[in-house]
């Protein structure tokens, strides 16, 4: 597994301690990598800004997005995510505190894979990074690299 990237799309330095914490509480040693904003990740998806140069073809295995972003909200990620070929594939889950009916219509009609809720409860919010670790890196056959 740790080969394997996560890339984490999250401005709240709180909720990115606490996923941190929730990943080294199970053992998911895999790299971590964060975006604080919407433009950040993208630039580090297709190489740009301060990750040009960065090798493209080296995509994480799942993206954990968060919708209330600055610069990009998540929705636009989302967007541009599935809008570029090489890209078009990659398995994004939703991860939000949004209850937001039309947030969760919206991230599936633009091709989500999954929407969570983060759970408030430290205990329940590391075992729901558990799941998802253990679901997107180690059981889910992921779609071949175009």
């Amino acid at each position: 597994m740790k080969d394997k990237i996560i890339l984490l799309v999250e401005d709240n330095p709180s909720d990115i301690g606490l996923t941190k914490r929730a990943l080294e509480k199970h053992r998911i040693t895999n790299e971590l990598v964060v975006a604080e904003n919407g433009q950040e990740a993208l630039d580090y998806l297709f190489g740009a800004g301060a990750h040009a140069g960065r090798n493209v073809t080296d995509l994480p295995t799942v993206v954990l997005l968060d919708l209330k972003l600055p610069k990009l909200n998540g929705l636009e990620v989302l967007r541009r995510i599935r809008e570029n070929p090489r890209t078009k594939r990659l398995p994004v889950v939703i991860l939000t505190t949004s209850k937001d009916e039309q947030d969760i219509i919206n991230s599936y009609e633009l091709g989500a894979n999954s929407y969570i809720r983060k759970p408030v409860d430290f205990h329940q919010f590391a075992e729901a990074l558990r799941q998802l670790g253990l679901y997107w890196l180690v059981l889910n056959e992921p779609p071949p690299l175009q």
